[in-house]
C-alpha cells in the first residue's frame, strides 16, 4: 500500500518475480548467500527481542518457581507418633478400673469401708463387698458382679438389731457375721467379721469352746498395736468381757466363724476402730434373740492375759472362703468335763 498525491491510499503494483534461471550463475550464488545471511540476521534479531523483553520485566516480580501454592509435606510438621504414645502397661501390675472406683465410692457413701477409692480391687474392697452382699441378701462373692452392681444402684438399708439401744453402740450380728457402729443414733460403719467357730479347743494349756458370747456388754480394757495372748495374736484389741473376748484386727477374717471367741475385723478397719468407741460404750452381741440392756457400768476386771508383741507372720490368706472340713476336738487325756476359759485369757 502507498499514499497517493491526494492523500488516498493506493495499492502498490507487485514486482514481477525474479526468475533465477535467467540470471547468471555468479549472481544466483550472491543472491542465495544474501538470503541465507538475512535468515541468520533475522534469527539474531529474534533472540535480541526476547532478551530485551526479559530485561524489561518487572524486577520486583517473584520468580515463577517461588509462586508455588501447594501445601508443604505434612511430614515436616507432624510430630512422630512414638513421642506421644504412653508406654505399655506392665501386665504384672494391676491397673485401676473405673467401675471398681465407682463401686468403692458408692460403698463408702453407704458406710462400708472399701479402703482408698483407687480403682483397685484389694482386700479392703473385698471385705466391704462381703459386708454389702450379706446385707443385701445376695451371693457373697467379694467381687463386683452384675447382681452387686444392681444392688449398689438401689441398695436395701440395714435395720438396727437393737432399735432401742443406746445412741452410741456397737451391734454384732452373729448369724450374718456383721458389725455395725452407731454414733449419736446414726449408722457410721458396717463391717464384715468372723466370730467364734463354736468348736472345742485345747491350745497352749487352755481348753474351752470357741464361742462368742451373746448378750449386752460394755467396752473396757484396750491395747494399742499387736498383742499376744495364749490363743493367738490380736491387733488393736478392745475388750468387752471379763473372759478376754475383744473386737480386734486379724490377718485372717474368712467368710465363716473361725475365731476362739473374739470378733475379728479386717486390718484396715482395726487401724481406727478404737477411735470409734469409748470405754463404757454399749456392745450388743445378737444371735437373733431379744437382748436386754447392758450393765450400768464397766465391771472392774484385771487386764486380760496379753502382752505387746511384734506383728505375726500371716499363715493363711484373708480371702479364705471355704470352711475347713476338719474339726479340733479335745484330747481324750484331758479333763472329763470341758472347762471354761480362764477369766483373764484373751481369745483371738
Amino acid at each position: 500500500m502507498i499514499d497517493g498525491d491526494d492523500g488516498s491510499i493506493e495499492a502498490a503494483t507487485p514486482l514481477p518475480p525474479v526468475d533465477d534461471t535467467v540470471l547468471p550463475t555468479s549472481r544466483r550464488r550472491v543472491r542465495h548467500r544474501l538470503i541465507a545471511l538475512g535468515t541468520v540476521l533475522a534469527a539474531f534479531a529474534a533472540c535480541g527481542a526476547a532478551t530485551a523483553l526479559t530485561a524489561d520485566a518487572d524486577p520486583t516480580a517473584a520468580p515463577v518457581v517461588t509462586t508455588q501454592t501447594s501445601a508443604p509435606s505434612t511430614s515436616t510438621t507432624v510430630a512422630p507418633t512414638t513421642t506421644s504414645e504412653a508406654p505399655p502397661a506392665d501386665p504384672g501390675v494391676p491397673q485401676p478400673d473405673p467401675a471398681v472406683a465407682g463401686a468403692q465410692q458408692r460403698l463408702a457413701e453407704l458406710r462400708y469401708d472399701p479402703g482408698p477409692v483407687d480403682g483397685l480391687a484389694g482386700s479392703a474392697t473385698q471385705s466391704a463387698l462381703y459386708a454389702f452382699q450379706k446385707v443385701q441378701g445376695i451371693a457373697v462373692t467379694g467381687v463386683l458382679d452384675p447382681a452387686t452392681q444392681a444392688a449398689l444402684a438401689s441398695p436395701a438399708q440395714p435395720g438396727a438389731l437393737v432399735p432401742n439401744g443406746e445412741a452410741n453402740r456397737v451391734e454384732i450380728d452373729i448369724p450374718r457375721q456383721l458389725l455395725f457402729v452407731y454414733q449419736g443414733g446414726q449408722l457410721q460403719l458396717i463391717s464384715h467379721i468372723s466370730t467364734g467357730s463354736r468348736q472345742a479347743f485345747c491350745e497352749n494349756g487352755t481348753c474351752g469352746d470357741a464361742v462368742t458370747p451373746v448378750g449386752s456388754f460394755r467396752f473396757s480394757y484396750r491395747m494399742p498395736g499387736w498383742a499376744k495372748g495364749p490363743l493367738g495374736s490380736l491387733y488393736n484389741p478392745v475388750f468387752f468381757t471379763n473372759t478376754g473376748i475383744a473386737v480386734h484386727g486379724s490377718l485372717s477374717v474368712p467368710l465363716y466363724p473361725a475365731s476362739h471367741g473374739c470378733v475379728r475385723i479386717p486390718m484396715h478397719i482395726a487401724e481406727y476402730f478404737p477411735s470409734l468407741v469409748t470405754r463404757g460404750q454399749a456392745v450388743y452381741v445378737s444371735d437373733g434373740s431379744p437382748l436386754g440392756p447392758p450393765p450400768s457400768s464397766v465391771a472392774p476386771t484385771p487386764p486380760p492375759d496379753v502382752e505387746p508383741s511384734p506383728a505375726p507372720v500371716p499363715d493363711e490368706p484373708t480371702t479364705t472362703v471355704t470352711e475347713p472340713t476338719t474339726t479340733v476336738t479335745q484330747p481324750t487325756t484331758g479333763p472329763t468335763t470341758e472347762p471354761s476359759a480362764p477369766t483373764t485369757t484373751a481369745s483371738a
